[in-house]
């Protein structure tokens, strides 16, 4: 078969796996990763204290960490599919970063060391989301607005 009967591949699902990933693309799943991580962290400490420390329901706390590990999956699977240019990571991203918030709303208000906390989180959830919903990083994920066929 020659060159001119081979049919070319498709220039617009090619262009995009050979262009460079936006900034603001990696900047938005690195944010998510980090999450993940946190969360996982934050479970796996769950769980160490539930079984070996003197928590007040070793049962509780056990579920904690199985439901923050668990949690983590969200984030971390966003990440990655972000990370690969999937149009689909961008929801489960968003929804991570909304849920993010009232969270962060609760350690800014906790009259202890959480407040920091609160602050950090608050800060990479906004930043997150103005990296998800730039248009840079919805031309890069292939997501028409409404409406439009191109």
């Amino acid at each position: 078969m020659s060159s001119e009967q081979t049919p070319a591949p498709d220039t617009a699902a090619a262009g995009t796996a050979t262009e460079p990933r936006p900034r603001k693309l990696t900047y938005a799943a690195v944010l998510a990763a980090l999450e993940g991580a946190a969360l996982v962290a934050g479970g796996l400490g769950a769980l160490v204290l539930g079984f070996t420390g003197a928590p007040d329901d070793r049962q509780q706390a056990v579920t904690l960490g199985i439901t923050l590990v668990v949690l983590a999956l969200l984030p971390l699977l966003a990440a990655r599919g972000l990370l690969l240019r999937r149009s689909w990571s961008r929801g489960p991203a968003v929804i991570t970063q909304v849920m993010a918030l009232p969270v962060a709303y609760n350690l800014i208000h906790a009259d202890s060391l959480a407040v920091p906390a609160g602050i950090v989180l608050t800060a990479v959830a906004v930043s997150a989301l103005v990296f998800l919903v730039n248009g840079e990083t919805t031309r890069a994920l292939g997501i028409k607005g409404p409406g439009r066929t191109e």
